[in-house]
């Protein structure tokens, strides 16, 4: 067996079930956890519990590296339920470490700081390809044209569709992956790249090729199906095309996660029709960032949460994931109404040059479309900031309304040329939810934490950097929302329970070794709107693997981060 490699010795070991924190010494050999029992010997004790050959438990005989966790907390590693990480190990950026352009290390470096605002934080494991937006599947000859949706949609330059879950994991690269990455199946990648970007239900032969794909990816390791019913293409699918699908999930045992079709004031409507997709299909149902956003929708996790509650006591495995801000993220594009999107990204910015078009989108926003969001009709411009726009740098952190009036235009004709100078690739923040319906959903016993995380260049949504840091220091330490135990269960046990992620979430005998050593009484988010990949303060040390990848705050050489293949 293993010799031991590393010990986190003198900690209160908080494991992620949810019981009570209790002293505990913890070896590492073979990038798996052994718990010491109370009175070991926490070096030479721990090489023989281990398996270790000689009592120094060194990697061939070399001394053990020891964490002194004294008077800090030791934790599993967060897992982030909810990313769009998918694409940050899978390129290397418009240039690379030994890139010559001063340009292209620019663009490196800011790479490398996104992909390392998680780890910073203590998540060892994202789960990406949620909002029905993944890099795969794809049949062969729509690999072009998905192509430059996903360059839209990931904001990090041009990125490669996958044609299936075992090319994703290989497109990853290892020298880059400092923690590791799950993906769900997305819906809406799942449905352009088998019929494109067509406003239409599926041929019989396009829903059963869609069904094959699913059926391949989630037998391949995927986590399970995500849709975003607000984006196209997901928009463009009605109530039985989804169910067709979630029942592919069900016989796989794995979930159903749903960007609800309405956050805002159709958000209980919405809820029902995701109820109706997991009775009708049998899959585990995960409701993706549980909000209730807008003005016309305030106060309404007041009936949604109780409706979770009461289905889940019916029968229904349903449960929901929640970040800790009143603002959202997302692309500007899907402040449209979704006829501008059909046909994909090159349509919507060859309608986006005519007069026409800009006057139907203001009358689509001043009435609404039936079963569209209508997120500036629910709020405003002025509740919208630009986080990143690669031709118009100057405009990021500003908020629309501002940036029409001080170049006299209209904010509908200002979004629409700012879309096109970025080719489309603009992301945006919407304040647009209030502190007391966000504070309801992160006390249910029903919720995880995922960030939601949108890791591009610019001003992105503090939350990439912070949230599992704002989850212990500011709702739990400081406002008493969440006991420790509770919060690191939503970040550990739980996720790791709903996605079937085994061996992870909690520390006991035999599980990976990925783990957090974190200050109780210091750890808080730093990130703010205006400089938002500042790390946390009071995260002493991260391990992925049984690698120490964080050490004193700071991170180490290691990229021992794998892809997660779920079974």
């Amino acid at each position: 067996m293993a010799a031991v490699e590393l010990l986190v010795r003198g900690g209160l070991l908080v494991d992620g079930t949810g019981a009570p924190a209790r002293r505990a010494d913890l070896a590492v050999a073979g990038g798996r956890v052994t718990v010491l029992p109370p009175g070991a010997d926490a070096g030479a004790g721990a090489a023989d519990r281990a398996g270790g050959a000689d009592r120094t438990g060194g990697v061939g005989g070399g001394p053990v590296r020891v964490i002194d966790a004294t008077g800090l907390v030791v934790t599993p590693g967060f897992i982030d339920v909810h990313t769009h990480s998918d694409a940050l190990a899978a390129v290397g950026g418009r240039g690379g470490p030994d890139a010559a352009a001063d340009g292209a290390d620019t663009a490196w470096d800011a790479l490398e700081e996104l992909r390392l605002a998680p780890l910073l934080q203590g998540v060892t494991t994202e789960i990406s390809g949620n909002c029905g937006s993944s890099l795969f599947p794809c049949l062969p000859e729509r690999l072009p044209e998905l192509a430059e949706h996903l360059r839209v949609t990931f904001g990090i330059g041009p990125v490669g569709p996958a044609e299936d879950f075992a090319a994703f994991a290989a497109a990853q690269r290892p020298e880059l992956r400092r923690n590791h990455l799950a993906s769900l199946v997305g819906h809406g990648t799942l449905r352009a790249g088998v019929m494109g970007f067509a406003d239409r239900p599926p041929r019989p032969d396009e829903l059963a090729a869609m069904c094959e794909l699913l059926d391949q990816a989630l037998a391949q390791g995927a986590a399970g199906l995500s849709t975003g019913l607000i984006y196209p293409p997901g928009t463009y699918a009605d109530t039985d095309e989804i169910v067709a699908l979630a029942r592919v999930a069900a016989r796989h045992g794995k979930p159903y996660v749903t960007h609800l079709r309405d956050e805002m004031s159709q958000v209980e409507k919405a809820l029902e029709e995701a109820l109706e997709i997991a009775e009708r299909s049998g899959a585990p149902l995960q409701v993706s960032h549980h909000k209730t956003a807008g003005r016309h929708a305030w106060g309404a996790t007041l009936r949604t949460l109780p409706r979770l509650e009461q289905a889940r006591a019916d029968g229904l495995d349903v449960l929901c994931d929640v970040y800790p801000y009143t603002a959202g993220s997302t692309v500007l594009h899907a402040m449209l109404p979704p006829w501008t999107s059909e046909g994909g990204v090159g349509a919507l910015l060859e309608r986006l040059r005519r007069p026409e078009v800009r006057e139907r989108i203001r009358a689509d926003i001043a009435g609404g479309v039936d079963g569209w969001e209508n997120t500036v009709g629910n709020g405003g411009w002025d509740l919208i900031a630009v986080a990143a726009a690669p031709a118009r740098r100057a405009a990021e952190g500003h908020r629309i309304a501002d940036l029409a009036a001080a170049s006299g235009a209209d904010p509908v004709d200002y979004v629409c040329d700012l879309l096109l100078d970025s080719q489309g690739e603009v992301t945006i923040i919407s304040h647009s939810m209030r502190e007391d319906d966000v504070r309801r959903v992160l006390a249910s016993p029903l919720s995880m934490i995922g960030s939601d995380g949108v890791p591009k260049p610019g001003r992105p949504h503090p939350r990439w950097a912070g949230s599992f840091a704002r989850v212990l220091g500011h709702y739990g330490r400081e406002e008493g929302l969440l006991s420790l135990e509770s919060a690191v269960h939503k970040m550990t046990g739980l996720p790791a329970a709903r996605f079937r992620l085994a061996g992870r979430g909690v520390v006991r005998d035999g599980a990976v070794a990925d783990l957090v050593v974190l200050d109780p009484g210091a750890v808080r988010d730093a990130a703010t709107f205006e400089r938002p990949l500042l790390p946390p303060q009071g995260v002493a040390a991260v391990v992925v693997a049984g690698q120490v990848a964080v050490r004193d705050g700071r991170p180490t050489d290691a990229r021992a981060g794998e892809v997660v293949r779920v079974r």
